[in-house]
């Protein structure tokens, strides 16, 4: 027996009329108010200029990676190294509070750097693969925010705003520019954590949030075990008949209780149902991987089939966008290196460097790369000062470092082969062409055809954008 269908018969014809009733009395009311609705229901617009990308992958390293272990070459700090800290490259900055900012000495790359490619980049021994495709990335070694802590920092990378609350860039990349797919979500979230860490930061539903924008466009996450979608599976006795019965039951009451108060987000409800219920055939298709060739694996690295892996989230993020979907957002945990630096370091890069990689040269030769934009990047860099007893080398770490770090970016019409910005000859502080955060958010908008400026939501009371009424276009990393 079909529960919705039963519940359908039991309703009765007085229920029915009084709920007729309700909904011309809220008609006939809303007439009456002055003014317009607030422009809760959110309706989809078409992108506001040429766009290259139309899909982003965004690799977040949550934890902030050490920029000058990785990325950003500066032999001073090699011939400083167990040096005081002049001072004067931090007079008037803000850092964590454990920092001891006072006492602190230079602390040297953790491995050499050479140079790659016909670009000349610099990059760390760290990163063997990544320092393969130099000449497919944008390096920016100007990037700077104003966070100096984890939560805020994600938040405000992904958002555009410290405070939770505030819908995500996959969100409002949905509601500007809707869905290519009808049978996955046109955002989807990945989480992956290095095995063992002691750094690991932790996964708020926040930071694939919808915010205030209609419920429908928060991040999907995808788990790293079991069935990749809660309750994916139909229970014993559940034929998928039977569900398709249901949903269709159950959208017809939800339409008839959306016509009797006119709540948008029963709208929302409906299309969520009916996308659970799509997805339940295409996510077994997505995440079966018999059809990989096993070259394709192997680039990926030996996690690539172990789900919940980095390396697995990356393959998944290629198929994904193959399929339509609008926004991956990966988000590896186990970069914040307080007093592991020797050890965890060379973990997180084992795990991500590979694949992220992979993920590049795979997305290329599948002509995937033109239109889809990588990006790859913490919420912050780390101390170019030691953190710890500089005696104890078991012991050495990095503190929170908001001031100067990199990112690299890949494809989607960004300029290959190319450095922008600089940090000064310690990597304290940008020195050349700064880009901040909401400067790396327009960018990323542009990119996939959205002026940052014009998409817009009206909510308690006035107009709220991604990147508030901050952020520039870095327009010399545009092809």
């Amino acid at each position: 027996m079909n529960p919705i269908r039963e519940h359908q018969r039991n309703t009765t014809r007085r229920q029915f009329l009084k709920n007729c009733a309700t909904g011309l009395g809220a008609a006939s009311l809303a007439s009456l108010l002055p003014g317009k609705t607030s422009g809760a229901q959110g309706n989809m617009i078409a992108p506001h200029i040429p766009g290259k990308a139309k899909h982003v992958i965004y690799l977040f390293q949550n934890g902030g990676p050490p920029h000058v272990d990785m990325f950003d070459y500066k032999p001073q700090l090699l011939k400083m190294h167990g040096e005081a800290l002049p001072q004067s490259f931090i007079e008037g900055k803000r850092f964590s509070t454990m920092s001891k900012t006072g006492s602190a000495k230079i602390l040297a790359p953790m491995e050499p750097f050479k140079q790659y490619g016909q670009c000349g980049a610099w990059v760390s021994d760290l990163m063997p693969y990544t320092s393969q495709i130099v000449d497919k990335l944008c390096f920016i070694k100007s990037m700077y925010t104003e966070q100096v802590n984890h939560a805020p920092a994600i938040s405000f990378s992904l958002t555009g705003s410290e405070m939770p609350g505030r819908p995500t860039m996959g969100a409002w990349l949905s509601y500007g520019l809707g869905s290519m797919n009808e049978n996955l979500p046109s955002y989807v979230v990945l989480t992956s954590v290095t095995k063992d860490t002691t750094c690991g930061q932790i996964f708020y539903d926040f930071y694939w949030s919808s915010g205030f924008l209609p419920s429908k466009l928060q991040g999907v996450k995808f788990r790293g075990g079991g069935d990749p979608v809660l309750y994916l599976s139909n229970p014993n006795g559940v034929s998928k008949e039977i569900r398709r019965e249901m949903i269709d039951g159950l959208a017809e009451m939800n339409h008839l209780k959306q016509d009797a108060i006119g709540d948008p987000e029963i709208a929302n409800r409906i299309s969520q149902y009916e996308m659970a219920f799509q997805m339940q055939t295409s996510v077994p298709e997505l995440t079966d991987l018999s059809d990989e060739p096993q070259h394709v694996l192997d680039m990926y690295g030996p996690a690539v089939k172990e789900q919940g892996s980095y390396a697995y989230n990356c393959i998944m993020a290629r198929r994904l966008v193959e399929r339509g979907t609008r926004t991956v957002q990966l988000m590896h945990a186990g970069w914040d290196h307080h007093t592991s630096i020797t050890t965890e370091l060379y973990n997180q890069c084992r795990d991500t460097d590979q694949a992220s990689a992979a993920l590049v040269k795979d997305l290329e030769q599948r002509g995937l790369l033109d239109d889809t934009l990588v990006v790859n990047g913490g919420e912050f860099g780390r101390t170019p000062f030691l953190q710890g007893d500089f005696t104890n080398r078991a012991q050495w770490g990095r503190d929170h470092h908001p001031h100067a770090y990199t990112t690299w970016l890949a494809g989607g019409g960004i300029k290959p082969g190319i450095t922008h910005g600089a940090s000064d000859e310690l990597g304290m502080n940008v020195v050349k062409d700064p880009v901040h955060v909401h400067d790396l958010q327009a960018t990323i908008m542009n990119q996939m055809g959205v002026d940052h400026t014009k998409l817009t939501y009206f909510f308690q009371g006035r107009h709220f954008r991604l990147t508030d009424v901050h952020g520039h276009v870095v327009k010399d990393i545009i092809t």
